[in-house]
């Protein structure tokens, strides 16, 4: 949704850009190329790969200065402050790139098999096999239902612990089939692929995603109190904050919290309904049927901060 994420960003020639999620830098270029040869564009990732990728895309557009962060966008705000900047402007984009999905090796679909990886960060930290392996069936039943909303839940989570007692699960083709076995016949009338909530729940406990969410959204709430009483900040006063989320989970994190920053006086949105893609959009890109919008400014309310 690039046209609907510039005009709620409303980028001006040699702001501060943060890209939380640069990807591919798809967004970051458009974003660069509207704050100019004065502009400074910070991208943020977890994907090595990526970042290094979307960094030499931006820098061809001819921004003064970019500057990347590898790691998780919860830690982009300290980085900021180290180096004494002030975001005008901050997209969080939460969908994964489709270089990620479209990789076997990445493990992130059930569609083409390969190793059971899930990791934004290929480089550190657990695996998906290794949830699998490791967590109770109380635990991955936990996993399965909140983060996947899956009304099967406890019973995939008993098929994982029966089949790892006898074999290793290692693959997406692994974990597939047995969701489908939980699944049986409803396997033939599901709307979803069976596997879909869980692959999303797995996704998002290894790179604790919610995790992140729920930090930087709070650290968005700790710079508009810090505005307000006019300390030290990574946010500038009149920033604004657009969040791209995919499905309900992260829309409600987004959702209260900028509720809460217009209930305290410490920020605004322009609409309370979140923008949809277009029909055009879905047509062009049909992994952004489920996309939501969200866009609020930080601070920048004369008179009641």
């Amino acid at each position: 949704m690039p046209t609907e994420v510039l005009a709620g960003l409303q980028v001006t020639p040699g702001e501060v850009v943060l890209d939380c999620t640069a990807g591919r830098g798809g967004h970051a270029s458009l974003l660069a190329a509207a704050t100019g040869s004065d502009g400074t564009v910070v991208l943020c990732d977890l994907d090595p790969e990526n970042l290094d990728f979307a960094t030499n895309r931006v820098q061809t557009t001819g921004v003064a200065r970019v500057m990347p962060f590898q790691g998780s966008f919860a830690r982009v705000p300290r980085d900021l402050r180290a180096e004494g900047l002030l975001a005008d402007a901050v997209l969080v984009d939460l969908g994964f790139a489709s270089t990620q999905i479209d990789d076997p090796a990445r493990g992130f679909s059930f569609m083409r098999e390969g190793p059971l990886d899930m990791r934004m960060d290929p480089t550190r930290g657990m695996t998906a096999a290794d949830v699998l392996a490791g967590s109770d069936e109380r635990e991955l039943t936990r996993i399965i239902s909140e983060y996947g909303e899956e009304p099967l839940a406890r019973r995939i989570a008993r098929n994982v612990v029966r089949r790892r007692a006898d074999e290793p699960i290692l693959t997406t083709a692994d974990l597939a089939g047995l969701v489908r076995d939980a699944y049986g016949q409803r396997a033939a009338s599901s709307r979803l692929h069976p596997a879909t909530r869980t692959f999303q729940a797995l996704r998002i406990a290894v790179n604790d995603e919610f995790g992140a969410l729920d930090g930087l959204l709070r650290q968005i709430m700790e710079g508009a109190e810090a505005i307000g009483a006019d300390r030290p900040t990574w946010l500038a006063d009149g920033a604004r904050v657009a969040f791209l989320t995919f499905h309900s989970l992260e829309d409600r994190r987004v959702k209260r919290a900028f509720v809460e920053l217009d209930r305290r006086g410490l920020g605004s949105q322009p609409a309370r309904m979140p923008i949809l893609p277009s029909e055009t959009e879905i047509a062009t890109n049909s992994r952004s049927r489920s996309a939501k919008l969200r866009v609020a400014t930080v601070g920048g309310r004369s008179g009641e901060i």
